[in-house]
């Protein structure tokens, strides 16, 4: 029976927010523990994988509480997180921070300045792009290394039915950016693939929608909706040893082929910029 769950207020993906409807963590209550379940879970994840993906990090900064029973999440309120304080228990027990910041949405100064004191990669979307701002953040040339890239992130179309609802402006500064010819070669989402990959981000990421060049029949998740979510599979028939060559050659010539066995770090973004 929780007084307050989870979502987001309204933004670019929902005109009245995302009511999540899961309980909101009590921070109170986890750090009078030394933050013992959080770091418990997170040292029998990494003897999975090497780098954890933060969800919503502007959450460790101050996360939107919505009264429980709300219709929607417009009547929610911004309540402070742990902050620093999480982070450096984290890094007193684990000895490092093996994250990606998922840092989309609303975000507000406190939120960077906490990914920065801890160096934790940010999150760069190219779909965000290429609104004519010069300026504009998920603009490769405005990466720094201690960058994460994507072509689109679960939240989004796939990079193929992104583009076919583009308005003509977008394709225009797109192709201008690319410095190619509209729609020459009916790859776009390869065209993306290869300007994250081209980047000075760290580390750079494509889903398997965006290797196939599928449109929307591919997409994955529309935020903010229910139902309906979730069903995209992958089958054998949709695989093709042309496809992982191309990524694999293309992975070559950019340089990017090497096995991460260790979590990002800045001195390993450094070192790939």
């Amino acid at each position: 029976r929780p007084r307050f769950v989870a979502g987001v207020p309204p933004d670019y993906f929902s005109s009245q927010g995302q009511l999540w409807g899961n309980p909101v963590y009590d921070w109170d209550a986890l750090h009078r523990t030394g933050y013992r379940w959080c770091i418990d879970r997170l040292r029998a994840l990494l003897v999975h994988v090497d780098v954890i993906r933060l969800d919503h990090f502007r959450g460790f900064a101050a996360a939107w509480h919505v009264p429980a029973g709300a219709t929607t999440a417009q009547s929610g309120q911004w309540v402070q997180g742990p902050g620093a304080d999480f982070f450096s228990a984290v890094q007193k027990e684990l000895g490092v921070l093996p994250f990606i910041a998922e840092d989309l949405g609303l975000i507000t100064p406190d939120v960077r300045a906490l990914r920065e004191q801890f160096q934790i990669p940010g999150t760069r979307v190219l779909q965000f792009a290429f609104d004519g701002r010069s300026d504009n953040p998920y603009l490769p040339h405005n990466y720094v290394p201690n960058t994460v890239v994507y072509t689109g992130t679960h939240d989004n179309p796939t990079s193929r039915g992104w583009y076919e609802e583009l308005p003509p402006y977008q394709r225009q500064n797109l192709w201008r950016y690319l410095k190619s010819p509209e729609g020459e070669n009916g790859q776009v989402a390869w065209d993306l693939i290869r300007l994250a990959w081209s980047s000075s981000a760290a580390l750079a990421i494509a889903p398997l929608q965006d290797l196939l060049n599928l449109g929307r029949e591919g997409r994955m998740n529309v935020p903010g909706r229910a139902e309906g979510n979730w069903t995209w599979r992958c089958t054998k028939e949709m695989l093709s040893a042309a496809d992982f060559h191309s990524l694999r050659d293309l992975t070559r010539s950019s340089k990017r082929l090497r096995t991460l066995r260790a979590p990002l770090t800045s001195e390993m973004a450094e070192a790939a910029s």
